[in-house]
């Protein structure tokens, strides 16, 4: 007998798995605990990686025949936001790891045996910043040279998804495709280098002359208009909109470092005095109050966009429907929104947390920085998405982002 699906009835989707999100806050003081030294490192700890799949938080979207979860998409988002609200660079690589290991999952039966058979929990990462040239159709595939950056979760990949430039249209757009590598052909030159996010280790693969096999690539417009090479069906998460989903983990994060903001809010500046005023606990100040409801507004504001378009790709995958371009759209211009919205909540915080905030030895200055790199991802930006969204809102037939 299949289990009731609960719905939550404010965005009218299914409701996250309590028992996943629980898994993720258990993991909040261990995540707390050992950001700085991943920070440090510039890689994730072994502690923390272990610890997020013992509790099978990288097995969210691996589907239920390879011994995944495959937990729908609120579920997904949800724990991307608690583990962020931990450590934003393990949440992002959290959303990642699983995004791409998902991605695989709409391959061909062929190359998702080749990936999950000896190994069902195989990780994934990816690319999809394709190179120009290096990439030459031969017999059975292709003969690819080539770099692709910003691969977060890299280090702990089995596989990688790389974007590949195979050709070119008369008005020179580029033809893209997907493609499925095993890490054990490529290698990992050691390039990010920021000020946020430093743990994801977002570095560059590298691949030469390595032969990719056909039914290891499926064409990117193919993916956009969810013409799936997979033939397994029985799962929802088989259905869901490709980009959207794509783009929209790139928020999760973002959501978690507003909420980790505020908990450091609440735990260390209530109690500390407000310097030159009459307030000896910063939590008597109207001026304090203020900001802490408007950033706690923000949050809600952005954690609400999230459970929504969770709610709209939930519906169309069980329903097996496509969704419709403006509400794609409007994925992708809610994806902004929330991440932009949760940088405002934690731009507030920091302000009322004082000079402070921005010293080494306080976890805020990280989580202030994590959110500053997240927000500026190429697919999260948020003036690209509000043009898509107006585009198709006005029923143009051509956009300013290639897919969406």
């Amino acid at each position: 007998m299949a289990a009731t699906v609960q719905i939550d009835p404010i965005v009218g989707g299914p409701a996250p798995d309590p028992e996943f999100i629980a898994r993720a806050t258990q993991l909040i003081p261990l995540l707390r605990k050992n950001a700085a030294a991943s920070e440090a490192q510039r890689k994730i700890v072994d502690e923390t990686i272990a610890a997020l799949d013992d509790a099978g938080l990288l097995d969210i979207t691996r589907p239920r025949r390879f011994g995944g979860h495959a937990c729908n998409m609120r579920t997904f988002l949800e724990v991307i936001a608690e583990v962020g609200r931990g450590d934003g660079a393990a949440g992002w690589n959290v959303g990642l790891l699983n995004v791409c290991t998902w991605f695989a999952t709409l391959f061909s039966e062929q190359a998702q045996q080749e990936i999950f058979g000896p190994n069902p929990k195989a990780k994934l990462c990816g690319s999809i910043f394709a190179p120009k040239g290096g990439i030459f159709k031969i017999e059975g595939g292709y003969r690819v040279s080539g770099e692709w950056p910003y691969c977060s979760g890299s280090p702990w990949a089995d596989w990688a998804t790389l974007a590949l430039t195979v050709d070119e249209r008369p008005d020179g757009s580029p033809i893209q495709a997907l493609s499925l590598v095993p890490m054990k052909d490529i290698t990992i030159k050691d390039t990010w280098y920021v000020a946020g996010m430093v743990a994801t280790a977002s570095n560059t693969i590298v691949a030469k002359e390595i032969f990719i096999p056909s039914h290891r690539i499926q064409m990117l417009e193919d993916l956009a208009h969810e013409n799936y090479a997979c033939t397994y069906r029985d799962e929802p998460n088989t259905q869901v909109s490709f980009v959207p989903l794509a783009t929209l983990i790139l928020a999760g994060a973002n959501v978690g470092l507003a909420r980790a903001a505020m908990d450091l809010t609440k735990s260390q500046r209530a109690h500390k005095p407000v310097t030159y005023t009459i307030f000896h606990e910063a939590k008597n100040s109207p001026a304090i109050q203020v900001g802490v409801a408007e950033a706690q507004n923000l949050t809600d504001c952005a954690a609400l966009l999230m459970a929504r378009s969770c709610a709209d790709l939930d519906n169309a995958a069980t329903k097996g429907e496509h969704l419709d371009l403006v509400t794609r759209a409007r994925i992708r211009m809610d994806t902004g929104q929330i991440a932009e919205l949760s940088r405002q909540a934690v731009n507030r915080l920091m302000t009322h947390n004082g000079a402070g905030a921005f010293a080494l030895r306080n976890d805020l200055q990280r989580i202030w920085r994590d959110s500053e790199i997240a927000v500026r991802h190429a697919q999260v930006e948020p003036e690209v998405a509000k043009l898509t969204y107006g585009q198709a809102l006005l029923g143009l037939d051509h956009f300013s982002t290639l897919f969406f």
